[in-house]
This record gives structure tokens, C-alpha cells and sequence, in this order.
């Protein structure tokens, strides 16, 4: 299991082609030429001109640059996965178990070139609709907190060798997702009865409207919580905006990203909406367009699975007023991004003003990068199931894959996609959820008796700086 881990570790840690991990001439020279290229291209490839050419749905072809920068602001997502700490017998269940300097190595993503700068503790009000947050199950007064979960981070790139191949500086946002099939089950049975009960939403103006537990999860704050005094809303803006000041020399080669996976990608729609906000309220200035000079960083989501945020206002407020780019990246199999609201939305527009009216309607934000795991070979139609098909891994897996599959073998290391899940064919002789904590956190005292691992001081959950 130890070799799994490992080699799965080192091969999705690089993000490139298969003939690079081989050390070819072939492969350097081609690496060479994409780093330049996004460096050249970058702006067009956050969704400048809304990737108009960059991947064409009916021929299945995608811009290998775009590709490899999905994949990789993917794994970033990923990340908030596999850093969680999710065990209910943890008395730091619900937190991050790694420190901010060590997050990205652990997780299998060294040398990427991004500084951790905080973390994100969401906490939810007490009639949430979501009901998403995890807890210990050990006594309330030795866990590290009963009300608050670590959900994501914000990052900035600061090495210099990848601030040449980026092209600009960019500033990071990752938000997780649920991380239990029972989770986000729970979520989607909730979703998929709104049109018989009403969908509960949040009136942000008159006329806009975003889904109440999506809100209550990114606003809600609690006095009694050492990490909520404020809400993640208010950490994540502060933070942003912070690293902004910092780097306000480059506002022309500056960029902001936001990413999430299912419930993430949600947080990260509400995210760039929030930022842009901010920013043309405080500043009066107008989103960038590609005929003007940047008056604010072009603000790109890239998400994975998502759900529908808001009503068809908010969209238009997102996209033409605010200039967000959004790609989302979606497998036509998967129930998830059917939800909250009907199946219509989007597909008759002509029915959009009484379909507004309705407490469940709901419209995507952004450009839909249409997938599907039935044109994997690797993938073993039998074993699909809604959690399988909804697993961010097999997200990466076909766009890693796109319009691809014949022709080339994959990019990424395909064990990564029965990392959380079993999806992969038997022929492959891949262990089904292979990623897991050594022992499930036990280690041997030396009487011969099993506890649960100490934390290193430097990975116990600390109350972030105030905001």
C-alpha cells in the first residue's frame, strides 16, 4: 500500500505529460513551450474571452494548456480533501491536520510555487438546511471545537520560477466540499424535493436571490466559537483583499482563483461574486474587459460538480455586470449539478420569467465543460454509482482524458481515481479508497497498547489572526 501511495503522490504531483514523467527531450522541450505559453496566453485561458475556442463540446477537443490548468487548480481542490480530518473518534475531527507551511507537500503537491497564507473555518446556523459539518464524537470539552470546520484556504503564488511560467501573480482561493457519501446524499435528497416544498433563498437585493444553505454556510458566525467569531464570508474577503494591498503594484499581472469541488464549488461561485462586489463597490471600478486596461484582477472560478447557486438575476449580475469568468466542469451523469431548481432552467430560456417566480429556480453561472465517464475506457460502467460518478479524482480523470482516450494513454496516474472511490475496472488491480490515515491514527505505545497519534505542536488547530 505504501508503494500506491507513493507513486500516486509523485506523478500527480507534476500535472505533465506522460512523456516528461519519462525524462525525454521530447517531453522537457514540451513542458518548455506550455509554461510559455500560459505565461504568453494566461488571460484567455482564466476565461477572458469566455475560452471561446479553447474546447469545442461536439468534437471533444480541448486546449491542452486549459487542460493542464484545470487539472491542476483541480488538485488544489483536492487538496482540502485529503488534508480534512474527518474521523469522528479524532478529538480534532472537523480541522485541518496539517499546518499552513506543511499543507500542500503532505497532500502530494510540492514545488507548487503558493504560500498558504490562511485558513477558512465555516460554521452553519442551528436550522441550516445543509447540516454538513463534522464533529467528534469525543467529549465536548477536550475537542478542539464543537461548532467550526476547516473548509478551505487562501494562498498566494510567490516562487519565482513560477511566477515566470504563470505569466502573473495569482492569488488562491480553494474551498472544500462534503466530504461523506452520506453528506451530500443528505444534500441532494434535500435539493430534489424543493419543488414540492420551496427551496428556501436569501434575497440579496430585490431582485437577486442565492439558495439559503449555501448562504448560512459561507455568512453564518457564532460568538461561542473561538474560529467563527466571524463568518468564513468576512475571513476570506479580508484575506483577499489584504494580499491585494500587498501586491497592488500589480494589479495588470494579477490574477484571483477561486476553486471547489460539489458544496466548494458552490462556496467558490458565492466567493468571486462577494470579491467583485467588494471591489467595484469600494473602488468604482469596472470589471477587466478584454478592449480595456485591467482596473481589477480578472476574477476566475474554476469548479468541479457544482450545484446551482442563485436565480437567474444572480447570474446575469455575475457574468455581465461583474465580468466573473466561470468554467465548471461538469459529468452529464451526475446529479449534483442538476440541483437545486428543475431540470429547465437553463434549456428554455423563453419560460425564464415565469420559471423566476418560482421559489426553486435556479441558473447556472459561467461555461459548462461538458463530461462523461462513460467515454473512459478505465472506468467500469457496472460500478458506477452517484457517489463514484460525483468523486472530484474521476473529475480529473476525464478531463485529464478529454477527447483523448483513444489515442493517448492517460496523463495522470489513473490510481488516483479509486483514491476515495472504486470506479477503476478490476483488469487495473487497483484497490478500492486506497487513501487512508496509517492504522486509521493509532500507533503502538511502547506497553503494547493502541491510541490514537499525538498531533505535532505545529499541526494543532490555532484561532486564526482576527479579522
Amino acid at each position: 500500500m505504501g508503494n500506491i501511495v507513493g507513486s500516486a503522490g509523485a506523478v500527480a504531483s507534476r500535472g505533465v505529460s506522460a512523456a516528461s514523467l519519462v525524462g525525454s527531450d521530447d517531453g522537457a522541450a514540451a513542458a518548455g513551450q506550455k509554461s510559455r505559453d500560459l505565461a504568453q496566453r494566461w488571460q484567455d485561458i482564466n476565461g477572458q474571452k469566455n475560452w471561446v475556442g479553447l474546447f469545442e463540446p461536439h468534437d471533444h477537443v480541448l486546449d491542452d494548456t486549459l487542460r493542464e490548468e484545470i487539472i491542476r487548480y483541480g488538485e488544489f481542490a483536492q487538496s482540502t480533501y485529503d488534508a480534512f480530518d474527518c474521523d469522528s473518534y479524532s478529538k480534532y475531527c472537523g480541522s485541518c491536520r496539517y499546518s499552513k507551511k506543511k499543507l500542500l507537500d503532505t497532500v502530494g503537491l510540492p514545488n507548487r510555487g503558493y504560500e498558504v497564507t490562511r485558513y477558512l473555518y465555516a460554521t452553519e446556523d442551528f436550522d441550516s438546511p445543509l447540516k454538513m459539518l463534522k464533529h467528534s464524537n469525543q467529549p465536548a470539552d477536550s475537542v478542539w471545537s464543537t461548532v467550526s470546520n476547516w473548509i478551505g484556504f487562501v494562498a498566494v503564488c510567490t516562487d519565482e520560477k513560477e511566477l515566470r511560467r504563470l505569466g502573473r501573480r495569482d492569488i488562491l482561493v480553494a474551498w472544500r466540499g462534503t466530504v461523506t457519501d452520506l453528506e451530500w446524499l443528505s444534500d441532494i435528497e434535500d435539493v430534489l424535493a424543493a419543488p414540492k416544498r420551496g427551496r428556501p433563498a436569501i434575497s440579496l437585493t430585490d431582485d437577486i436571490k442565492v439558495d439559503a444553505g449555501f448562504w448560512s454556510l459561507y455568512n453564518s458566525a457564532k460568538s461561542d466559537s473561538r474560529y467563527n467569531q466571524t463568518s468564513v464570508r468576512e475571513q476570506v474577503n479580508k484575506e483577499v483583499l489584504r494580499l491585494l494591498d500587498v501586491y497592488k503594484n500589480e494589479t495588470d499581472k494579477l490574477s484571483i482563483t477561486i476553486t471547489g469541488h460539489s458544496l466548494g464549488a458552490a462556496l467558490a461561485v458565492l466567493n468571486a461574486y462577494d470579491i467583485a462586489q467588494e471591489l467595484q463597490s469600494s473602488k468604482n471600478l469596472k470589471p477587466t474587459t478584454p478592449s480595456a486596461c485591467c482596473t481589477i484582477p480578472m476574477i476566475t472560478v474554476f469548479s468541479f460538480a457544482g450545484p446551482r447557486v442563485g436565480n437567474d438575476a444572480f447570474r446575469k449580475r455575475f457574468e455581465s455586470e461583474l465580468g466573473i469568468k466561470a468554467l465548471r466542469m461538469v459529468n452529464i451523469n451526475d446529479l449534483v449539478p442538476k440541483v437545486p431548481g428543475v431540470f429547465v432552467n437553463e434549456q428554455l430560456p423563453e419560460l425564464s420569467d415565469l420559471l423566476a417566480m418560482l421559489p426553486w429556480t435556479y441558473s447556472h453561472v459561467g461555461q459548462e465543460l461538458k463530461l462523461n465517464d462513460q467515454d473512459s475506457h478505465y472506468l467500469d460502467p457496472a460500478k458506477a454509482t452517484i457517489a463514484h460518478r460525483h468523486n472530484l479524482e474521476q473529475y480529473l480523470h476525464l478531463v485529464d482524458g478529454y477527447g483523448r482516450y483513444a489515442e493517448h494513454p492517460p496523463h495522470r496516474d489513473i490510481t488516483l481515481v479509486n483514491k476515495g472511490c472504486d470506479f477503476l475496472k478490476s483488469v487495473h488491480f487497483i484497490p478500492a479508497q486506497w487513501r487512508q490515515v496509517q492504522n486509521k491514527g493509532l500507533v503502538r505505545n511502547a506497553d503494547g497498547t493502541w491510541t490514537q497519534a499525538p498531533r505535532e505542536l505545529e499541526d494543532i488547530p490555532t484561532p486564526p489572526t482576527k479579522v
